[in-house]
């Protein structure tokens, strides 16, 4: 048996043995999870088929888990993404001591030719821990009454030259306002180049919204953040996001953003398969209070709030697995329905058939989770990112 610090982080034919996670809907199992050449070859009860390999024993109670995926991070550890490769690839190094081994580096609205030059930056990173897979965009097609913290001054409406000069950066995800002059063509047009169109700080109505879903959006920006008050006579964009099956809602369970009652009313009527638990961390994220910055703007952290300065919430403190135990504790979510919902569910958002499971022929990016649900260790495509 190899113990943990001892393991290579390069090790082409490892077996894990422990309680593996089986999916959100069921309980783990004891067993095994053979990992060749960054991938998951076997999963199963005792030794695999083939040669000998290194043997690492997850800890008493520890869970083997897939690895999780963030769609929404601003910054972490003192680096905000907007500033460029040498930032995304720092925040890629600091996220798998948190469990992440795949997110999407996000940028709040700016000048769209720094939107561009962003999502540019996110395809050239270099990923020495998690994956970047991409830039998520939010913005700047949002709608200045629903702003938040985003720089109005940088808000348009998604003309289309502005999408096609948007589309040069080849975004992962784009998240708009539905109701902004131009929106239905941009969505088609997003869709059309395979970016995830998300719906985000809008004011849009329910019938709007619902237009929007059936142009392609399928993704709901941090959801009740930034939007229309749900009202039992105008459900309004909440509504439309929550009731149809086609769009995947995130949260971000941090006990700020949304109250846990409203966490447990989302997964009551949307049902766990389509939460995606999402940060919105920032440069605060897994840092002590102080000032940071949001896409080049100042915030300023309490250790658990983010803000500009006297003003509202600009994204989150949090890091994954701390919203994974959030759920657990404050909802009463299964642990392993908490976990699904920050790796299953964001691969399915994305179309990733490869990752988000433990089976064979996924991608080896695998998170140890001890009885407390913290990070023992992270896998990212079977080379060891995070020993603890």
């Amino acid at each position: 048996m190899t113990a943990l610090a001892a393991l290579p982080a390069e090790q082409p034919r490892v077996l894990l043995v422990g309680r593996v996670h089986r999916g959100g809907a069921s309980p783990p199992a004891e067993g095994a999870v053979l990992v060749e050449d960054g991938l998951i070859s076997w999963v199963g009860v005792g030794h695999p088929p083939g040669p000998p390999a290194a043997v690492l024993e997850a800890p008493d109670g520890a869970l083997i888990a897939p690895g999780f995926i963030d769609l929404q991070v601003n910054g972490a550890c003192g680096e905000d993404a907007a500033e460029g490769t040498d930032a995304i690839a720092a925040i890629s190094t600091a996220l798998p001591a948190f469990g992440v081994t795949a997110f999407l580096p996000t940028i709040t609205s700016r000048p769209l030719p720094e939107m561009v030059r962003f999502a540019l930056a996110a395809r050239r990173a270099e990923a020495p821990g998690a994956e970047v897979l991409g830039a998520h965009l939010e913005g700047p097609f949002l709608n200045p009454e629903r702003s938040g913290a985003h720089d109005r001054d940088s808000l348009v409406t998604p003309s289309p030259e502005r999408v096609e000069q948007l589309l040069r950066g080849r975004p992962l995800m784009v998240t708009l306002a539905p109701e902004m002059p131009g929106a239905e063509a941009a969505i088609d047009l997003l869709k059309r180049s395979g970016t995830v169109v998300a719906a985000g700080h809008t004011a849009a109505d329910y019938e709007t919204a619902r237009l929007a879903i059936d142009a392609g959006v399928t993704f709901g920006t941090h959801v009740f953040n930034a939007m229309t008050t749900f009202h039992h006579r105008h459900p309004g964009v909440v509504g439309a996001l929550l009731e149809d099956r086609r769009v995947t809602v995130g949260v971000v369970a941090d006990g700020q953003h949304l109250h846990p009652a409203t966490c447990s009313h989302v997964l009551r009527s949307k049902g766990w398969r389509r939460v995606a638990l999402t940060t919105d961390q920032t440069a605060a994220a897994g840092m002590p209070p102080g000032p940071y910055r949001l896409s080049g703007r100042e915030v300023v952290s309490d250790g658990a709030i983010v803000r500009l300065p006297g003003g509202p919430l600009a994204g989150s403190a949090a890091t994954m697995d701390a919203l994974v135990r959030n759920l657990v504790r404050l909802n009463g979510v299964r642990p392993e329905t908490a976990i699904a919902m920050a790796s299953t569910v964001p691969a399915r958002c994305l179309g990733l058939r490869d990752r988000g499971a433990i089976r064979p022929g996924c991608r080896a990016d695998l998170v140890l989770l001890d009885s407390d649900l913290c990070v023992c260790a992270t896998m990212v495509a079977g080379r060891l990112a995070h020993p603890r």
